[in-house]
């Protein structure tokens, strides 16, 4: 037998349930808003504390959503990050790789430029130089040291004129061609150069090793000792080489030997300064005789 079509949506007990507590909370609410826009109306003080209790209950849910809403927002901007962390990291490190070669380049011209202010002061303070030139060559498989200036007697050039660089004596004209000057270095076995310490003046011998180093000996004085860090600088006895010019730093003492470095490594120059003959003023005081009588 069919059912009939008029029959109730009603049917079902919990359908008419449903139906009973929409109706209930739908006039409830209408009531409630009713009531709240009369107190509105009648007491708006008392209905503004109402709002800040109801604020007040609906804080913790407030705070948890926006919590969860800044989370989901985080978790996607750290998703995002992560995506585009191989870009980022390419190019910082194009970025850095053109970084240092800049950094490279500019510690080169700045070291170039305070070596040709050191060449420069040089020049400036001491006597005029007879040539500046580049060292195009060395030896360094004998016990003699020797290198090739690009420069000789056309530029004025002679054998004994002392050579020197911005950080100090390099060594001597050992012969000189008409473009070209071999120079003995201070670490050769036949140089020998006359020194002082500083800063109090002992006088001393320095000569060459051959194997890169300098010995250096008191001069009159056995018991004269020296320590690591002692520096020599040229004393301007006997000529040839100017006073104060830096020689070597001791950096090594045994028992019976004192052996020091070179201030100007031949090996790390280009570019080198000859200089004139040291030759001493010596200053002859001439006595004045009085008169004699009946002058």
């Amino acid at each position: 037998m069919a059912r009939p079509s008029n029959r109730r949506p009603g049917y079902s007990r919990r359908a008419q349930y449903g139906l009973f507590f929409g109706y209930v909370a739908a006039v409830s609410g209408a009531a409630i808003a009713l009531l709240l826009l009369i107190l509105s109306a009648v007491d708006p003080n008392g209905f503004g504390a109402l709002k800040g209790a109801i604020s007040d209950a609906t804080l913790p849910i407030t705070a948890g959503g926006r919590w969860v809403v800044q989370r989901s927002s985080d978790a996607g901007g750290s998703i995002g990050s992560y995506i585009n962390a191989a870009g980022h990291v390419r190019q910082l490190q194009a970025e850095a790789k053109e970084n240092q070669t800049k950094l490279i380049e500019a510690r080169a011209l700045a070291f170039e430029n305070a070596r040709l202010k050191r060449l420069l002061g040089i020049t400036e303070r001491g006597t005029r130089p007879v040539a500046v030139a580049r060292l195009v060559g060395s030896t360094g498989s004998s016990i003699r040291r020797y290198a090739i200036l690009n420069a000789g007697y056309l530029n004025g050039v002679r054998s004994g004129m002392p050579v020197r660089g911005p950080g100090g004596l390099v060594g001597r004209i050992a012969s000189a061609g008409a473009i070209s000057a071999r120079v003995s270095l201070i670490t050769d076995g036949g140089m020998i150069v006359p020194v002082r310490r500083v800063p109090d003046g002992t006088p001393a011998i320095a000569t060459g090793t051959g194997d890169g180093l300098i010995d250096i000996r008191a001069l009159g004085a056995e018991n004269t000792t020296f320590r690591r860090g002692d520096v020599f600088v040229t004393s301007g006895a006997g000529g040839v080489y100017p006073p104060n010019v830096p020689v070597a730093i001791i950096n090594r003492v045994t028992r019976e030997s004192f052996f020091a470095r070179p201030v100007s490594d031949p090996a790390a120059l280009d570019f080198a300064i000859v200089e004139p003959v040291y030759q001493p003023q010596v200053e002859v005081q001439r006595r004045i005789l009085p008169p004699l009588p009946g002058q």
